[in-house]
């Protein structure tokens, strides 16, 4: 008799007002609110915050998050912080400070329903002398992994800096959820949302392209990454990165395969818009990797992702997969 394995959606987030009022006032927050003002544009600006502002009950109640993950069908959400408490601005002491109070709060938030809620951590990628310490640190909180953006500044996650995260990540298999927070392509995008439209597609397919290229998923072939936003261009532009690794010795100097073989070394979240782009994915990736997703609750998200996965007309099969059978595995819930 086989069971069937609850719905779980990967891509869900907690706000933890603590951490703001953590580095409330400290030197170099100003500076990061002016850039991320400056590369969202003031209409952006305009519209976050009261799409945030009515959103907290369901970003920072349990009871109210559980509720509405019964309106949609959801089981299990694997909850992580809200981009925007990266602060990878922050000192070194700082940021410790911010990695164990995002660790602790999560894992608080969660416990309220431990079989339904999973979280993860953060790391702080700016000080990669700390990111073991701070992986480590979140799994003693009992949360599953950490949460992490595109890149650090002036440090891609190619760095062999990283090395250490990206060896006991593998070792403890602990999972990395890629999520970008945001474009380096600055003030080019700060207007029409394009600043999220475009940037976080594209960050996503930079990150992706720097850990596939870089042969860090040759060297930590057990890594655990879930690359959200269904991993951006990447997936249905692959083929452009085939060409190059096959035509150019310096494209494939790095990592040892064909890129696109890579896809199916690394999960995506199924949030990508588009059922006709999700069936693509799965193809491209393999149905065995591919997670639902919902970005809840922002307003970027899905209120009804099974019905944004029903869809895409998968079979049976794959259905069952995306909606909950592989998370549940990479869980290791049943």
């Amino acid at each position: 008799m086989t069971t069937t394995p609850p719905t779980v959606d990967v891509h869900a987030h907690v706000l933890l007002p603590e951490i703001e009022a953590l580095v409330d006032g400290l030197p170099g927050l100003a500076d990061a609110k002016a850039l991320d003002a400056r590369r969202n544009g003031p209409a952006a600006l305009q519209v976050n915050g009261p799409m945030v502002g009515e959103r907290i009950p369901r970003l920072t109640d349990p009871a109210v998050r559980l509720a509405a993950m019964d309106a949609q069908g959801v089981d299990v959400q694997l909850v992580s912080p809200s981009p925007s408490h990266y602060h990878y601005w922050a000192d070194e002491e700082t940021a410790e400070k911010v990695y164990r109070l995002a660790n602790e709060a999560t894992a608080a938030h969660c416990s309220a329903a431990p079989d339904r809620l999973r979280g993860l951590g953060l790391v702080p990628l700016q000080h990669p002398e700390a990111a073991v310490r701070a992986l480590e640190h979140a799994l003693e909180q009992g949360l599953s992994g950490v949460e992490i953006s595109s890149h650090a500044p002036g440090r891609e996650i190619s760095d062999p800096a990283y090395e250490p995260l990206w060896a006991r990540a593998d070792e403890s298999g602990a999972i990395i959820f890629l999520h970008p927070f945001g474009c380096t392509l600055d003030e080019r995008l700060d207007q029409w949302y394009l600043s999220n439209t475009v940037g976080q597609p594209a960050e996503n397919a930079v990150a992706l392209s720097h850990l596939i290229f870089s042969g860090v998923l040759d060297r930590h072939p057990g890594l655990k990454i879930i690359a959200a936003h269904g991993g951006g261009y990447l997936p249905t532009h692959i083929g452009r990165s085939d060409h190059a690794w096959t035509t150019r010795s310096d494209a494939g100097s790095g990592c040892a395969h064909l890129p696109s073989s890579y896809l199916k070394r690394l999960y995506f979240d199924s949030l990508v818009h588009d059922p006709y782009v999700l069936r693509e994915l799965v193809r491209a990736a393999g149905a065995d990797r591919v997670l639902l997703g919902s970005d809840f609750p922002f307003d970027m998200g899905v209120d009804d992702p099974l019905g944004a996965l029903r869809a895409a007309r998968l079979s049976d099969a794959d259905f069952d997969a995306v909606r909950g059978g592989n998370a549940a595995t990479l869980l290791r819930k049943d």
